[in-house]
Parts: C-alpha cells; sequence; structure tokens
C-alpha cells in the first residue's frame, strides 16, 4: 500500500508516516517503480503500536526502545516494564506539578473579588 493508505489505515498523517521514516523509526517496506513509499501490514501494525505509544506520551526515543522489543520475541517484559514504569513516574511527577498549580491559582481566584475595583490578586502575585 502506498503512504497515504497506511496511513489512514494507522490513523496517522501522512506527514506523520513520511516523519517517521525519515528518522528511521518505522521504515517502509520498500519502494514503488515509480520511487514512492510503499507500507505492508507489518509496517501499518508498527505505525499502530507507534500511535498508541505517543498517545500514552511516550517519546519517540521511548517508542524506538519498546519497537525494538516488540520484534524481540525473546524479550524480557521487565525490559518493557522499565520503559512503562518510567513513564508512569514521569505521569505521576507531572500531575503533582499541576495539582500545585491548581491548589496555588484556586486560592488567587478565590481570594480576587472580581468586582470593578482596580486591586486583584492575582495580577499582585505576578507583578
Amino acid at each position: 500500500m502506498n503512504i497515504s493508505q497506511a496511513a489512514k489505515a494507522s490513523g496517522l498523517a501522512t506527514k506523520t508516516v513520511r516523519y517517521y521514516a525519515d528518522i528511521g523509526l518505522v521504515k517502509p517496506a520498500g519502494r514503488s517503480a515509480s520511487g514512492y513509499r510503499t507500507y505492508t501490514d507489518p509496517q501499518v501494525r508498527k505505525l499502530n503500536f507507534v500511535r498508541r505509544a505517543r498517545a500514552f506520551g511516550f517519546s519517540i526515543e521511548d517508542c524506538r526502545g519498546l519497537l525494538g522489543l516488540y520484534e524481540d520475541h525473546e524479550r524480557s517484559s521487565a525490559d518493557v516494564k522499565h520503559i512503562a514504569s518510567k513513564r508512569l513516574d514521569d505521569i505521576k511527577a507531572k500531575q503533582r506539578e499541576l495539582q500545585t498549580l491548581h491548589d496555588e491559582l484556586a486560592h488567587l481566584v478565590k481570594s480576587c473579588r472580581g468586582d470593578h475595583r482596580p486591586d486583584c490578586p492575582i495580577i499582585d502575585y505576578f507583578g
């Protein structure tokens, strides 16, 4: 199949599929006689794999590592778990950061009267 068909089958934009090929993440199966990239079902499965991993926020390099493990039928699940656990730790840290921002902003919003007067604790805090 051509790149646009592979993109549609994997739920990715054609530009994204091309980018993944350019960086060597998911290489096309080959080239057509006219020089266009061609993809087969295994490449489309890899594109789906990467799309799902990226949806969980895995970096390109993490996806590269996960794809390597996906292709290695003698892989250790501990290696996969290590990469996923690291991502989970990143998510937990981001949640704590967002909770702190939420709490601080909620306090500022509660402190602001929201009337027609110029004094505002939100502006004061940022200033």
